[in-house]
C-alpha cells in the first residue's frame, strides 16, 4: 500500500468513527427506529438503480438485511436513544468480532482456535468491566441493547459467509437495505405511536437531515466504496486492522464535540475489549507477518544492490 491508500483507509476510519456523533444528532429529534428507516431509505434510493444485484439467493440477502442492517442498527440506535453514551457505543459494538466466532461455532460447528478463545475471553472481560462500571446516568438496559446489536451484527456476518464469491460490500449494503425501511417505520409507529411518527415526518430538523445525509451518504455508501476498493486491491490483512481505529475515533470525537467523557474504568474495559477483538481477529499475527515480509523484501533488495555493485 502506498501513502495515498493509507490516507484513504484513515479517511474511512474517521467517517465511521464520527458516524456515531451524527446518529446522536438525529436521535435528539426523531424516534430511533424511524431514523434508521430514513437512513436506509437513502441508502437504497437512488443507489439501487446503479448497483447490480449481488450473486446469491434473494432469501439470504433478506436475512443479511434483517440481522446486519435492521437488527444491528435498530438496536444500536435504540441503545443510544436509551442513554448509552456515543463513545461507549462505538466500543461496545465491536464485541461483534468475538460474537461472530461464537455464532459460527454454534451454527456452523466451526471449532475456534486457541488464539480465538483467548481473544474472546479477553473481550468478554472487557465487556463485563464496561457493564459493571457504567455511570449512574446510563441505564443498564441501554448497554444490554447495544450488546444485542453486536450479536445481531455477528449473526449477519455468519449468514453472509454463504454469499457467492464476487459479491462486494456495496452490493450487499444497498440490496440488503431493502428489508429495513418498511418494518422500521411499522415498528416505530407501534412503539412510538402514529402521532409522534407523523409529527416527526412532517417536521424534519436540521439535525435529522444532517444525520441521514451523513450516515447514509458518507458512512454507508462512500465509506464502503473506499473500503471495498482497498480490499479489492490489497490483501485483507493490510486493510482490516484499520477498523480497530474506529472506536478510538468515536471516543475522541464524542469527547471533543459532545463532552462525552468516559470514566477510567470504562476506558480500561474498552481497551480490554478492543485487545480481545485484536487477538480474536489475528491482528497482531497479521502485523507480525507483514513486518517479516517487508524485512525480507528489504533484505532482498539490499542483496541485489550489493550484487549489482
Amino acid at each position: 500500500m502506498r501513502s495515498v491508500h493509507y490516507m484513504l483507509a484513515l479517511l474511512v476510519v474517521v467517517l465511521w468513527g464520527v458516524n456515531f456523533i451524527f446518529i446522536d444528532f438525529g436521535l435528539r429529534d426523531w424516534p430511533p427506529l424511524l431514523l434508521v428507516a430514513a437512513r436506509f431509505t437513502f441508502v437504497v434510493v437512488p443507489a439501487i438503480f446503479f448497483v447490480r444485484f449481488p450473486r446469491g439467493s434473494f432469501g439470504r440477502i433478506l436475512l443479511i438485511g434483517t440481522f446486519m442492517s435492521a437488527g444491528q442498527f435498530g438496536l444500536l440506535y435504540t441503545s443510544m436513544a436509551l442513554g448509552l453514551p456515543v463513545g461507549l457505543t462505538s466500543i461496545v459494538i465491536q464485541i461483534q468480532a468475538a460474537f461472530t466466532v461464537i455464532v459460527a461455532a454454534l451454527v456452523l460447528h466451526e471449532i475456534p482456535s486457541r488464539r480465538q478463545i483467548i481473544g474472546i475471553l479477553i473481550g468478554l472481560v472487557g465487556l463485563a468491566v464496561i457493564g459493571l462500571s457504567l455511570q449512574a446516568s446510563v441505564p443498564i438496559v441501554a448497554f444490554l441493547v447495544a450488546v444485542g446489536a453486536a450479536l445481531s451484527w455477528a449473526t449477519g456476518n455468519v449468514i453472509a459467509r454463504g454469499v457467492k464469491p464476487g459479491t462486494n460490500g456495496v452490493q450487499m449494503t444497498v440490496w440488503s437495505a431493502l428489508v429495513v425501511p418498511i418494518p422500521m417505520v411499522a415498528l416505530s409507529t407501534l412503539i412510538d405511536g402514529p402521532a409522534e411518527v407523523a409529527h416527526a415526518l412532517t417536521h424534519p430538523t436540521w439535525g435529522v437531515v444532517a444525520s441521514v445525509v451523513y450516515t447514509a451518504g458518507l458512512a454507508s455508501l462512500v465509506g464502503y466504496v473506499i473500503w471495498n476498493s482497498l480490499l479489492a486491491r490489497f490483501p485483507a490483512s493490510q486493510v482490516a486492522p484499520f477498523s480497530l481505529l474506529v472506536p478510538p475515533v468515536g471516543v475522541i470525537s464524542a469527547w471533543i464535540v459532545l463532552g462525552d467523557r468516559p470514566s477510567s474504568a470504562e476506558l480500561i474495559g474498552g481497551v480490554l475489549l478492543l485487545l480481545g477483538v485484536a487477538v480474536t481477529t489475528g491482528v497482531f499475527k497479521t502485523l507480525a507477518r507483514g513486518t517479516r515480509r517487508r524485512r525480507k523484501v528489504v533484505v532482498s533488495q539490499t542483496r541485489e544492490e550489493v550484487s549489482a555493485n
